[in-house]
Formats: C-alpha cells, structure tokens, sequence
C-alpha cells in the first residue's frame, strides 16, 4: 500500500545534544499545516534510519524530511540522492553544515513552515549532490564535505576513544593526533588531471563547510556542477595551529601553502586513511567522488 500523500519524517532526538527535542512535535505541526499528514519514521541506529527512510520512498511519500544534523542528514540522503521525492531539511544538530550551505532558513521551525510551504506550493531547488565509489565498488553520497586529511584522521581516533565524551573527546584526539602529525603522499586525479601531492590535509567539497561552521572549502557552491577540493602541503604543528583559525573565516585559502581546485571528478587515494562524510565514517581510501548535478530536491 502507498501512502503519496505522507511527508516522511526521520527525526533524532539527540541531535545537538537534545537541546532541540521539545520542539520535535511543533515541527511536525507546521510541516503538517499545508495539509498532508505527517509520518515520524522509527529508527533507533543508523541502519535502521536508512532502511526506514528507503521504505517511505518506496511507499511513494510526497517527501521525506530530514529533523536533525548533518549525521541525520546524511542517512535520509542515501534513500532520496538521484531520485524524484522531494527533500526538505529542518535543522537541529551541533553543526547543520549542508543546511547552512544548502540556503536552509537556520531556525527550526522556520524550516519546517518553509518545507511545507514549498511542498505546497509545488517549489523546490535541485542541488548537487557528490557520489563516492569506493574500493569496492559501494556507493555512498554526502552533502556537505568529505575530510581525507588531518581531520578525518582526528575522527576515527575519537571514535576510538572511550572517554571524554562530546566535544572534549574531539580535543583529546586533536592532542593525540597532533603529536603524531605527518605528511603523506597524495594520490590525487581531477577530470582526469595528475595533481599528487605531499601534505596533510585534504578535502572535497559540496557545500562550504564541515565540523559545525568551519569553512574549510569557502568557494563551494552545491548549485554549480563542480567540488572544490582544498589540500595543504606539509605543515608542522606550529604551522598547523596557526591555519586552525583561520577555518572559521575560510581564510585559510590564501596561504601559499594551501591549494585549491574545482573539478567534476575526483580520486584520491593515501595509505591509512578513511574518508568521513558529513561527519561520519565512510570508507578507506581510496575513493572516487563526483559531482552529482541537481541529485537532490531540495525544500526550502
């Protein structure tokens, strides 16, 4: 039995440390008010938000709507990426990157009279979104930005740690990390185009940003066909610590020695890393991510 008439809903309530989850059932009203009823998807893991969020597509729900970061986000992008069901974004993570990058009104309830609106109306913006093929051949998209340097080294040594927890646990890896901080040698090829290289940090980009504002790739447009790719050459932990600032402003771009691109295509490819994808875990390197144009339908 289809339901062409529901707006899927894939809600988590830990999402900016709960700090929004009295407003879950106001955001279901307003997305409700053009008339279509509202469908709350159960899911406890992330497994079972991506089955539950490929169920309600193949259901045929008018849309699914994504309330939660960029983690939540990530997961309702594998069901909807290169379909036809319209997608909308109410935002209430930590960080809300592709939201903030992807024109999303920042406030929630905003969004979720916006989503509605535009449903109702009939209203929505195709935006590209970025598709990885892994080393063996898995698919997986993101929305905001992939890290395959420094930072996405920081992830998985936080995701390995028990203790702290929340953002202190990221410190702490940062402080590992640091201390352990070295080149490698890039393997990276845009459309085709040899761009190897020794350094530290690398990072593909469909919206500007990643870890809750930080602009680490300024110029990217998720409506213009292309990824900007930033890398940096070696940098010592002095050199280091003085470009980590400068990320919040996107400034970090015109130090010599950080390059930028754009490009349709990328590979990259380094030992002993694994790529993260809005925020999340993706997989080793290497990896071939291309730009997706107009993947998503966007509701804002």
């Amino acid at each position: 039995m289809t339901r062409s008439d529901d707006i899927a809903v894939l809600a988590n309530p830990r999402a900016g440390r709960g700090r929004h989850r009295g407003l879950l059932p106001a955001v279901l009203d307003r997305l409700g008010a053009g008339g279509r009823p509202v469908r709350l998807l159960p899911a406890t893991t992330a497994g079972e938000a991506e089955a539950a969020c490929h169920r309600a597509i193949a259901e045929g729900a008018a849309a699914l709507v994504a309330a939660g970061g960029d983690g939540t986000v990530h997961c309702a992008l594998q069901a909807v990426a290169g379909g036809g069901t319209p997608f909308g974004v109410v935002p209430a993570g930590t960080g809300n990157d592709f939201a903030a990058g992807a024109g999303v009104p920042p406030d929630p309830l905003g969004a979720a009279e916006a989503i509605a609106a535009a449903l109702r109306d009939g209203r929505d913006h195709p935006l590209d979104l970025a598709r990885v093929t892994t080393a063996e051949g898995g698919v997986r998209w993101f929305g905001a930005v992939l890290a395959a340097g420094f930072d996405a080294i920081v992830n998985e040594r936080a995701n390995r740690l028990p203790w702290p927890r929340g953002p202190r646990r990221y410190d702490l890896a940062i402080l590992l990390e640091t201390a352990r901080l070295r080149s490698r040698p890039y393997r990276l090829v845009l459309d085709g185009e040899d761009r190897s290289f020794e350094g530290v940090l690398a990072a593909v980009g469909n919206c500007p940003s990643y870890g809750g504002g930080l602009r680490i790739c300024p110029g990217a447009d998720p409506a213009d066909g292309l990824l900007d790719v930033v890398v940096a050459a070696p940098l010592g932990r002095v050199a280091l610590a003085r470009l980590k600032p400068r990320l919040r402003r996107g400034t970090h771009v015109t130090d010599p020695l950080v390059t930028t691109y754009r490009a349709r295509e990328v590979r990259i490819d380094t030992p002993g890393i694994i790529g993260y994808a809005d925020g999340e875990r993706l997989a080793p390197l290497p990896l071939v991510i291309g730009c997706e144009p107009g993947a998503v339908r966007l509701l804002r």
